[in-house]
């Protein structure tokens, strides 16, 4: 999936509550680093997700509008504080969890990835 992001002019990063050691660490055994623009950790901001901030952190990085940005979770909560903020928001709901009760709704909600080129006008 981030070779056809990639492929279609879009950019791709990670944002985590991971540190950084352990992010880079996944990103290389993965071997996906040469398709991501970014990989970034709570670690700068000190504060872990939810918090606003930790969703700022990745504007910044990556000089794209809050509005522009598409954020993907499998989890709930992660899905719906970025909408919050002001992402759209891919709900990656490959269990057929419940939707949380607390703010925030996401744009769209797919079981698997396979979706998202469609979803994304790729």
């Amino acid at each position: 999936m981030l070779e056809i992001l990639k492929g279609a002019g879009l950019k791709t990063a990670i944002l985590s509550n991971g540190s950084e050691d352990m992010l880079s660490a996944a990103v290389a055994n993965a071997g996906i680093a040469p398709l991501l623009d970014s990989v970034l950790s709570v670690e700068k901001t000190k504060i872990y997700k939810p918090h606003p901030s930790v969703c700022q952190m990745a504007v910044d990085d990556l000089g794209v509008a809050k509005e522009r940005i598409c954020f993907m979770s499998s989890n709930a909560w992660d899905a719906c504080a970025a909408a919050n903020f002001g992402f759209r928001v891919v709900w990656v709901n490959r269990f057929g969890q419940a939707q949380e009760r607390i703010p925030g709704r996401q744009e769209a909600e797919i079981k698997d990835l396979s979706q998202l080129p469609t979803l994304l006008g790729v």
